[in-house]
């Protein structure tokens, strides 16, 4: 092979990858915009107020009601609702009828539950199925008072 087509090759192969690698980052960019877009869309509902207006901590839990460890957690989560209303809040979210949800809590497993403090910061984060007492557990560890 002469030195002329060996230097037309590298310099094929060099535009091609330069190419390819603008348009991955530009449909990267328009990804990340339609996400912006999407959640700004959903507006602040898709953030739920974790506490800061009620005064008391949250137990966020997001998954799917298709997911068979979140419709275990279901009743689970629907009991601490009604037992601990006052002392913890208890509110689920579907991230597969809401995605942008997803991404906003940076969710990489379903269920994934988020305890938040009164103030609203995130306290702890458990991914998977979480049993009752395992939560009222970690409640405890976080110093809340159950009564």
């Amino acid at each position: 092979m002469n030195q002329t087509l060996k230097i037309f090759i590298v310099v094929a192969l060099g535009i091609s990858v330069i190419t390819v690698l603008t348009i991955k980052r530009n449909k990267s960019e328009q990804n990340t915009s339609n996400i912006s877009g999407t959640i700004a869309q959903v507006g602040e509902s898709a953030k739920p107020d974790v506490g800061i207006n009620q005064g008391v901590p949250k137990l966020l839990d997001l998954g799917s009601d298709t997911c068979i460890p979140c419709k275990e957690m279901a009743p689970i989560l629907e009991e601490l609702k009604t037992e601990y209303a006052g002392i913890f809040q208890v509110e689920f979210m579907d991230i597969r009828k809401e995605p942008p949800l997803a991404e906003v809590y940076n969710i990489k497993l379903m269920p994934t539950q988020i305890f938040f403090d009164a103030s609203g910061k995130e306290r702890f984060r458990h991914e998977g199925f979480y049993s009752k007492e395992d939560i009222l557990a970690k409640w405890k560890d976080l110093g809340l008072e159950l009564k």
